[in-house]
């Protein structure tokens, strides 16, 4: 029951939507209808994922504050195999929130020396799975889905970095990143009130990058949750659709947002009647496969690569998409 109410109340804030719902018909709004509808779901979403948002960049800043480019790359030399792999994507859960934002520090990587399979299995993990995405499903899908959808990034992104590293593409690596000299330097020290510091100008920047898709997820999530038709969604990602997973996946490749853009619209479909693993594989696409992010990547890597790394990761999630919709019953 204490639990529970974490994830109603304190995650969830559903206290918050009544708090809403009840001003809302106070100025004469009809909750059941659609405009009145879209309106709570509006201010209710923008304002409970604002919140969760500052709390958890500031939380994540300040982890993040112990691991440095110069540390991290220290971490990951010490392992070798696939306990490499597996390092590189827990390493990526305290990283960046993007995908465009996680490419520099996979350049700095690959440029220090790293086996390329294991910056993949960093790369992959750090857009795709953090802290911050497990408390945010948490407060819309549950603990059980929000913990088995961090555990199967992870998975992907051990098998992808894995399967790239035995499949010896170090020459489809971009000259200039392999020639590139590391320069490795001890981090300095610094106190907690730098580290403090660190964190809430982390929470400011990234706050302001994704906070105008914040406003795009929720509005989307809002016409499709009072405006659009169940039966719609149903027919189209509902679990009657074999191709709704491999649908959802390909619609989400080429769009550009993070976690917290994606997550408003994951919850207005499941509240439709789309299936669970075809809104995951859709989150998981948008946020791991972006347009901008692979044109950025594509500086860095060949052709041939960067068409396996973007296989890899379709294949893994669209494989995830099924089994979620196999085993929704059991998970939801």
């Amino acid at each position: 029951m204490i639990w529970d109410f974490i994830e109603d109340q304190i995650l969830g804030m559903k206290w918050l939507n009544q708090l809403i719902g009840n001003g809302l018909e106070g100025m004469g709004f009809n909750l059941s209808g659609k405009l009145g509808g879209s309106i709570q779901f509006f201010i209710y979403d923008v304002i409970k994922i604002t919140i969760l948002l500052c709390v958890l960049i500031y939380l994540i800043s300040y982890i993040q504050s112990y691991f440095p480019p110069e540390r991290s790359k220290k971490i990951l030399g010490k392992f070798h195999g696939i306990g490499a792999n597996c390092i590189a994507a827990l390493l990526g859960t305290v990283t960046p929130f993007c995908s465009c934002s996680s490419i520099p520090l996979f350049i700095g990587f690959t440029s220090a020396g790293l086996p390329l399979g294991v910056t993949f299995s960093f790369l992959i993990s750090s857009p795709m799975v953090d802290l911050g995405s497990l408390v945010l499903l948490m407060s819309i899908f549950g603990t059980k889905v929000a913990v088995i959808y961090v555990i199967v990034g992870l998975f992907i992104a051990v098998i992808g970095g894995t399967l790239i590293e035995k499949m010896h593409m170090e020459k489809c690596v971009e000259d200039f990143i392999l020639k590139a000299k590391a320069v490795d330097i001890d981090s300095p020290t610094i106190s907690q009130k730098d580290r403090l510091s660190y964190a809430k100008e982390q929470m400011v920047s990234t706050f302001k990058k994704v906070f105008p898709y914040i406003l795009l997820g929720v509005a989307i999530g809002a016409v499709i949750h009072n405006w659009i038709p169940e039966k719609w969604i149903e027919t189209i990602l509902g679990s009657h659709n074999p191709f709704g997973v491999v649908l959802a996946t390909l619609v989400g490749i080429p769009m550009y947002a993070d976690i917290f853009g994606t997550i408003p619209v994951a919850e207005a479909l499941l509240s439709k009647g789309a299936s669970l693993g075809t809104i995951l594989s859709f989150m998981m696409a948008v946020t791991t496969l972006s347009l901008p992010s692979m044109i950025m990547l594509k500086k860095a890597v060949k052709s041939k690569l960067l068409g396996t790394f973007i296989a890899i990761c379709t294949i893994g999630i669209i494989v995830v998409g099924y089994l979620f919709n196999i085993f929704q019953i059991f998970i939801i």
